[in-house]
């Protein structure tokens, strides 16, 4: 018997997956010989397709008892709470980021977490039921007010909660002080910063407010961070001056001693979409710009060098492992509410970062309530959860069902409602589709491939 699947044309074969996460390419006359029933179960190809799920000669029970336990797998993030807790104890920031709404001029002398709310964050986020909890502080530049990320970790730690609870920084580093480094280093709190490429790429991305160089600084302070052995991690955010030289975004990162790189596209949202005439481009333009970056990386990777493209790391764990990733973006649902929360400087919490940047572009239709006066609960209980989670699950949308890319895709409610006024996009093949499609595109024609190097690179990426 036929187990559901998805499939869609891919150079010359048929990709087709199923709710597993397991994928096969065949024929055009293999496809049409499953369509009917029509496999033998003797055949290489019908071997193939019953070992993955597409096909079974038992009975229907036992075949979904056999399967059960990976479906659970597949989707165990449903039976956690939430785990990821990102706080915002600023909205200042002393940079001028061309796509950022803190760099708009409006927020640039925004507001600080106080101590009081920063205790009724702590307790907000200690209520989840999860044991492993992981607590970013953002900005704006969260740096501003250090003190404040001072406290919280140090509050934490006193309370010997008995969790598992991990601390991270996004910051762009250059108001990095050795007091910091020496607390980061002692709290083992990890940090993450920016760096979109070569110098002059980011020195124009990422200007200090009197449209100074920014890049040197970010230099120094990775090495004065990689010197008191702290790991620091980088993002990159693509814009169109990126677009015309995405080899030299990658030999930066290899200069810069990085193992890993995640190449981010623009989302047309607050300023970055006031100023895309500017600085955007179509997503086909950025699916070409990655697929020329991750060729080149994987071939320095066969020349010895070690580099990760972490959008690819995520996808390929989904692929070749069936990992349930608990990547907040590509989850069905995706991990609004149950898997993140985002508490901003004034107390307010929201389902996501993407809900609470559209708040401070005017925007509360995801604030979910306020600390001290909702508890966890009251928060995850709101009337806001449901239709978000109903929203990104790949498996009830129109236009995403009967895609042969929904075991690794994620849909995000909050983009499409800034952008279609819409929890669920209007338009089937949008931005963010035609970026993901294009990427797995890319991926699933490297293993369609089969090269024995390239396979052992990508293999060695999932997480």
């Amino acid at each position: 018997m036929i187990n559901f699947f998805n499939f869609k044309e891919l150079n010359a074969q048929y990709l087709i997956t199923n709710d597993l996460g397991r994928y096969a390419f065949i024929s055009d006359a293999e496809l049409l010989q499953l369509v009917n029933d029509d496999i033998s179960p003797q055949s290489k190809c019908g071997k193939e397709l019953e070992e993955k799920g597409f096909v079974f000669s038992s009975s229907r029970q036992s075949f979904l008892q056999h399967y059960e336990h990976q479906m659970r797998d597949s989707k165990n993030y449903l039976f956690g709470a939430t785990s990821l807790h990102i706080v915002v104890v600023t909205a200042a920031c002393n940079l001028r980021c061309v796509y950022c709404q803190a760099g708009d001029g409006e927020n640039s002398l925004g507001g600080m977490m106080t101590q009081e709310t920063a205790e009724k964050v702590i307790e907000t986020i200690l209520d989840s039921p999860n044991q492993h909890l992981t607590i970013e502080f953002q900005g704006g530049e969260p740096l501003l007010n250090y003190p404040i990320i001072q406290f919280i970790v140090e509050m934490v730690e006193r309370k010997h909660t008995g969790k598992d609870i991990s601390f991270s920084v996004v910051t762009n580093l250059t108001l990095l002080t050795n007091e910091m480094i020496s607390f980061f280093a002692e709290h083992r709190v990890g940090l993450s910063t920016s760096i979109d490429g070569a110098a002059s790429i980011h020195n124009a991305n990422r200007p200090y407010p009197n449209g100074s160089a920014t890049f040197d600084d970010v230099v120094r302070a990775v090495e004065r961070l990689r010197k008191a052995g702290l790991d620091v991690g980088a993002i990159q955010t693509t814009t169109r001056m990126t677009l015309s030289d995405p080899l030299a975004v990658i030999d930066t990162y290899y200069n810069l001693g990085f193992n890993n790189i995640f190449l981010r596209p623009l989302s047309p949202l607050g300023c970055a979409g006031k100023r895309w005439d500017d600085i955007g481009y179509t997503a086909k333009e950025f699916v070409s710009f990655y697929r020329s970056c991750l060729a080149y990386i994987i071939k320095k990777n066969k020349k010895g060098f070690n580099l990760q493209e972490n959008t690819a790391a995520v996808f390929l764990s989904k692929i070749l492992h069936s990992y349930p990733v608990n990547y907040m973006e590509l989850r069905s649902p995706c991990g609004a509410i149950t898997g993140q929360m985002a508490y901003h400087y004034t107390g307010d919490v929201f389902t996501c970062d993407e809900g609470r940047m559209l708040y401070e572009m005017g925007d509360t239709s995801f604030r979910l309530g306020k600390v001290g006066r909702d508890c966890y609960n009251n928060l995850v209980d709101s009337q806001i959860c449901s239709p978000v989670c109903k929203a990104s699950v790949l498996e009830s949308i129109p236009s995403c069902c009967d895609c042969a890319y929904l075991p690794y895709c994620g849909a995000c409610p909050a983009i499409n409602f800034a952008l279609y006024r819409d929890i669920i996009a209007k338009e089937p093949r949008h931005y963010r589709c035609i970026i993901y499609s294009g990427i797995l595109d890319e991926l699933f024609s490297l293993i369609q491939e089969g090269d024995p190097s390239t396979m052992e690179i990508l293999k060695a990426w999932c997480v």
